[in-house]
């Protein structure tokens, strides 16, 4: 098994292109099972999870293919099985996208109840409850969902009692192919959802309220292929952000869209930070005039579902708190266990206290960690460590780093691209 070994306390300079996103390209290759054909999907980030979520569409019956290094061709003609095995799904709690459209075109699914990153229960209720108002008949045994409709599914109001983004998509897929009207209310706001609207729109369903609480689906006959591209990855440019400017460095982050990051800009602006948007592009630097060392002032943030503060990203603030000068809280509401990465950030000298759903995190300035050996928890968790590592003096090792190469593609070549002294060895 490999680790990330780090020669933190250099500033970050330079340009980093942001790769597509990956909760935007799961579900995109999700929906491809809603149509027989040829689809092609753009700017697909080589990573893990979508090598794994190749591998179950494969095993139902998708043919697939490269051109060059980021576009993927998925021929979905074939699919013959119906069934997600817990082989693949153990592994990634996305999988469990599948589930809507595979009802939708062949009338039934087994699909393994979903695993992933230890950040909570993440419960597949909202999928389970809105399939049964469209008319499916669902059953949990021995840990699968069994779902099956006599004919399509029929059209209703869905509503979340909490904005859930993979059941948000899930639902659309299935709705699209549904009779009559499907109305999801208080439905997740995400950017990635607006990029599977998109899609499935290329494809021919009717839907309206993109980028809203409330989506109306015109269920429709039948799909066609589509060829659609994955958007930036926000979480991955947001993570660079931070990571700069926790080093003490200036860059510029390149193909993303700074209109999906309204919060943390606003965030690293209060911490003292000049954040300057372009068209695609952003860049982050300290004051030129500052008074004596660098210094970050200390913000409170509170996760919520987008446009708020995106619990994606809260790992990674969090670290940057550790450098302030002063006190901020930072309050966790999405998910229950994502402070795991708190005793592994007091390895590193940070001093943060939790409290409830709170962390109240004293900075100790930008000198004030120091490196060590710490140990990833799940994706967002290990990033915050990098982001840490970076900034601490001396060397940290930082393993389990499969939980990185989930959601980050080519992270050492990118902040080696920075400056950073980066790179991984084997576990002894």
């Amino acid at each position: 098994m490999e680790k990330l070994v780090i020669e933190g306390g250099i500033p970050l300079k330079g340009e980093v292109r942001i790769s597509g996103a990956k909760n935007a390209a799961l579900p995109l290759m999700a929906a491809t099972l809603l149509a027989p054909g040829l689809h092609r999907l753009t700017n697909v980030p080589d990573l893990r999870d979508t090598r794994t979520f190749i591998r179950l569409l494969e095993n139902l019956g998708v043919r697939s293919s490269w051109e060059g290094t980021t576009t993927l061709l998925l021929d979905t003609t074939y699919v013959s099985q119906t069934e997600a095995s817990y082989e693949l799904v153990k592994t990634m709690r996305a999988s469990v996208l599948v589930l809507g459209p595979l009802v939708a075109r062949f009338g039934r699914a087994r699909v393994s109840l979903p695993g992933g990153c230890a950040i909570g229960a993440r419960p597949i209720n909202f999928h389970i409850m809105g399939l049964e108002r469209l008319g499916v008949s669902c059953r949990l045994e021995s840990g699968y969902v069994d779902a099956s409709v006599d004919g399509r599914m029929n059209g209703n109001v869905i509503y979340f009692d909490v904005p859930s983004v993979t059941g948000t998509e899930n639902l659309l897929m299935a709705a699209v192919l549904a009779k009559g009207v499907t109305v999801l209310k208080n439905a997740a706001r995400e950017p990635e959802i607006g990029n599977l609207v998109d899609m499935l729109t290329t494809m021919g369903a009717r839907i309206e309220g993109r980028g809203s609480d409330r989506l109306t689906i015109y269920g429709v006959d039948e799909l066609s292929p589509a060829d659609c591209a994955i958007i930036p990855d926000r979480i991955e440019a947001g993570t660079y952000l931070i990571a700069i400017a926790a080093s003490g460095g200036s860059g510029t982050i390149t193909n993303c869209i700074p209109a999906h990051l309204p919060s943390l800009l606003e965030k690293l602006r209060l911490a003292g930070l000049v954040v300057q948007e372009g068209e695609s592009s952003i860049s982050i630097r300290f004051p030129e005039k500052l008074q004596g060392e660098l210094q970050l002032r200390g913000v409170d943030i509170k996760t919520m579902p987008y446009p708020g503060y995106p619990t994606d990203l809260q790992a990674q603030f969090m670290a940057l708190m550790t450098l302030c000068s002063g006190v901020c809280v930072i309050n966790e509401t999405i998910f229950e266990n994502r402070f795991m990465h708190i005793a592994e950030l007091q390895r590193l000298g940070a001093d943060i206290k939790i409290d409830g759903n709170s962390a109240v995190v004293t900075g100790k300035n930008m000198n004030g960690l120091r490196g060590a050996q710490v140990m990833a928890t799940d994706l967002r968790a290990s990033s915050s460590l990098v982001i840490a590592g970076l900034a601490a003096s001396g060397r940290t090792d930082i393993s389990r780093i499969y939980h990185l190469e989930r959601g980050y593609e080519k992270l050492v070549d990118k902040l080696t691209g920075l400056g950073a002294r980066v790179w991984k060895e084997q576990e002894q």
